[in-house]
């Protein structure tokens, strides 16, 4: 896998990074196949103190570059999506080895405390971010879902299917690890179910196959929720301390180097 374009500015910063998407899900389509997927990219950032103490801000960075896809979090901003279970940002933390790019002693830290993360709140994000893919899907042709946020090749694959199919593969697949974290209490990024999904991206399913799996899927995590194995409320102040830990640690290497100069 080749590695992203660089961001001068921020890459000092990064305290973890990795390949996300399609690609930590094993479900990347190349282009020569009717592909229309990014190489998504996302990394977790703690700045010079003086980003906290003074003037400056950063939060968050967004950058497309070519097929490119890049967004880098400020740590804190990072932590607030943590805990708001956010599907999209928890894969992060559990990504195979062989695609995080960067992996500080920071990084591996919070690895190690990743489970502080989990609770039953997973269940209402996840089913949220659902049925958003769910209403997109159903409904592209009107207002802003119409032109708003496909470009020309996604649009070229709604004419031809009918539907979305790069909106069904994320309700599916969200719905589906969803369930599992409830049982489980695991994220499982990579999919064993990948080649089902890629099918469903390819458009081998009818819209009334993938909305009748979604409702299926709805009623199981339903079920998940009452046998959760995740605790129902996350340790806030663990989450404090250890996110109080990691920006020390770091700040601590910037005086070092600056120290040494």
């Amino acid at each position: 896998m080749s590695r992203r374009p660089k961001i001068p500015e921020i890459d000092p910063w990064i305290i973890l990074e990795g390949y996300m998407g399609s690609i930590s899900h094993g479900t990347f389509v190349p282009s020569e196949r009717e592909g229309i997927d990014d190489k998504d990219v996302m990394g977790i950032a703690i700045p010079p103190k003086s980003y906290y103490y003074g003037l400056q801000n950063f939060e968050h960075k967004h950058t497309k570059i070519d097929e490119w896809d890049i967004v880098i979090y400020e740590i804190r901003k990072y932590f607030r999506l943590l805990i708001k279970s956010n599907p999209n940002v928890l894969g992060l933390l559990w990504l195979k080895p062989n695609l995080y790019t960067t992996m500080t002693p920071q990084g591996k830290l919070l690895i190690e405390n990743r489970k502080l993360f989990l609770s039953n709140a997973v269940y209402k994000s996840f089913c949220g971010y659902a049925s958003s893919q769910l209403h997109k899907m159903t409904n592209w042709g009107e207002g802003s879902f119409k032109s708003g946020y496909m470009g020309k090749k996604r649009k070229e694959l709604v004419d031809k299917y009918g539907y979305d199919v790069k909106n069904s593969c994320h309700l599916i697949r969200l719905l589906r690890m969803g369930i599992e974290l409830l049982m489980t209490g695991e994220v499982n990024v990579e999919r064993p179910d990948a080649n089902y999904l890629i099918d469903i991206k390819q458009g081998k399913y009818s819209l009334s196959h993938i909305v009748e799996e979604s409702e299926r899927l709805f009623g199981i995590i339903h079920e998940a929720l009452v046998k959760s194995v995740l605790p129902n409320k996350l340790n806030i102040k663990k989450i404090d301390e250890l996110l109080i830990e990691i920006i020390s640690s770091k700040h601590s290497e910037y005086f070092l180097r600056s120290d040494m100069r």
